[in-house]
C-alpha cells in the first residue's frame, strides 16, 4: 500500500475538495461551494484535513473547534479507497487536533439514512446521542 499523507488543506486545494465531495461524500450541504469552504479555511486553516495517496485526495474530514465543542463534518473517503484505514487516520488526526486545543468531547454529523457511515462511526467509538435533536434554520434566505 502506498504511503498515506494527512495534512491540512490550503486555499489551492479547495476546487479539488469540492469535486472530491461530489464523488465521495453522502448528501450535500448549503456550504458546499467555493465561498463556504474558503471561509472555513480562512477562519481556521487547520480545520479541513485531507488524506492523500500519490498526490491524490482520497479522504477528508472537517474538524471544527469553536472553543467550547469539537465538531466533525464531511468525513469522506473515496469509494475506491475505503476499508484501508483512511477514515481512521483522518479521525485520529482530528482527535489529536481537538485534544491539543483543549477539547473534551467530539460530535459528528451523520445522516440517519447512511447506514455505512453509521457503522464506520460506531467502529471508531462514536455513538448516537438520543437526548438531543439538531435544530436548524437557514440564514439569509
Amino acid at each position: 500500500m502506498d504511503e498515506l499523507r494527512v495534512r491540512a488543506a490550503t486555499a489551492e486545494d479547495l476546487d479539488t475538495v469540492l469535486a472530491f465531495w461530489k464523488v465521495a461524500a453522502e448528501g450535500t450541504s448549503i456550504s458546499d461551494d467555493r465561498a463556504g469552504v474558503e471561509r472555513l479555511v480562512a477562519r481556521d486553516p487547520e480545520a479541513l484535513i485531507l488524506a492523500e495517496r500519490e498526490g491524490e485526495v482520497v479522504g477528508t474530514v472537517i474538524a471544527g473547534f469553536d472553543g467550547w465543542r469539537c465538531h466533525l463534518y464531511r468525513l469522506a473517503v473515496h469509494p475506491d479507497h475505503r476499508r484501508q484505514g483512511i477514515g481512521s487516520a483522518l479521525l485520529g488526526a482530528a482527535e489529536e487536533r481537538f485534544t491539543a486545543l483543549g477539547g473534551r468531547r467530539a460530535d459528528a454529523m451523520v445522516l440517519q439514512r447512511n447506514a455505512t457511515a453509521q457503522h464506520a462511526w460506531r467502529a471508531a467509538g462514536y455513538g448516537p446521542e438520543e437526548r438531543w435533536r439538531r435544530w436548524v434554520k437557514p440564514l439569509g434566505a
